[in-house]
């Protein structure tokens, strides 16, 4: 994958992923959401988690509204469609993706970052989704992924009024999982990436794809779900492998944090 905009760093077992366009707050045009695209469908085998940043102040001041054109209501759903699978692959790809948090999540920049499974914010974070007061509607999958953050009355609040959510009051609302000082982001999202690529790779895969799933679903049938889950995730033989060792008393307890 080579991209001017997107820069992609294998360390170990961790990737990072970087929008590289500071000079447009990392603003999204489309060329860049199908690097997005390629970067994760093509992630080496050896990665277990990446790391998704923002070059310089901000992480994705959202579209580039530069290269915003008229288009008549078909090409506008299948303009949508793309980021969708674009997006499709950050929350359902292959690896657990954490999300460095600073500056401007605005827009498609906060579709991008919901897609992401964990999110780290730093105090200098703002979220905001200008798209009502522009006369347009998201198209990344906003609609869909931020209100099950932050309900649908908060983000009916920001589309009708404009409303900005700082750091502090932006993790209260559920934007982010952790806040931390300014220019912090990046260091807690690749310990916490590094933390999750020590997991069982079938624990996470049913994390990503089988728990957002179960949520969605009624009661009955997300109790079979869970028990199918339960059943293949424990007969991978590192699972095996690992609740031996705690049995045998070779595995770290849980302890208070």
């Amino acid at each position: 994958m080579t991209h001017p905009d997107l820069s992609l760093d294998i360390q170990g077992d961790i990737a990072i992923v970087r929008l590289t366009r500071p000079a447009k707050r990392n603003a999204l045009n489309d060329g860049l959401i199908l690097a997005l695209r390629d970067t994760f469908q093509n992630l080496p085998d050896t990665v277990r988690a990446a790391v998704l940043d923002g070059e310089g102040p901000h992480f994705c001041a959202g579209l580039d509204l530069s290269e915003l054109s008229e288009r008549d209501a078909g090409a506008g759903v299948r303009h949508s469609r793309m980021w969708h699978a674009a997006l499709e692959l950050v929350q359902h790809g292959p690896v657990p993706v954490v999300a460095a948090l600073h500056g401007a999540v605005v827009g498609g920049g906060l579709e991008l970052a919901s897609a992401c499974h964990i999110r780290v914010a730093d105090a200098s974070t703002f979220y905001a989704l200008p798209e009502g007061t522009r006369g347009i509607f998201v198209g990344g999958g906003g609609s869909v992924r931020i209100p099950r953050l932050i309900g649908v009355a908060r983000m009916t609040d920001m589309m009708m009024t404009g409303r900005v959510y700082n750091a502090e009051d932006g993790e209260r609302a559920g934007f982010a999982q952790y806040l931390v000082p300014e220019g912090a982001a990046f260091d807690k999202a690749v310990e916490l990436a590094r933390r999750i690529a020590t997991n069982a790779p079938l624990t996470n895969y049913a994390l990503m794809h089988a728990l957002p799933r179960i949520a969605e679903q009624g009661a009955d049938h997300g109790f079979f779900t869970e028990a199918l889950m339960a059943g293949i995730v424990q007969d991978a033989p590192e699972a095996k492998a690992r609740v031996r060792a705690f049995l045998e008393g070779k595995a770290a307890k849980v302890s208070k944090g």
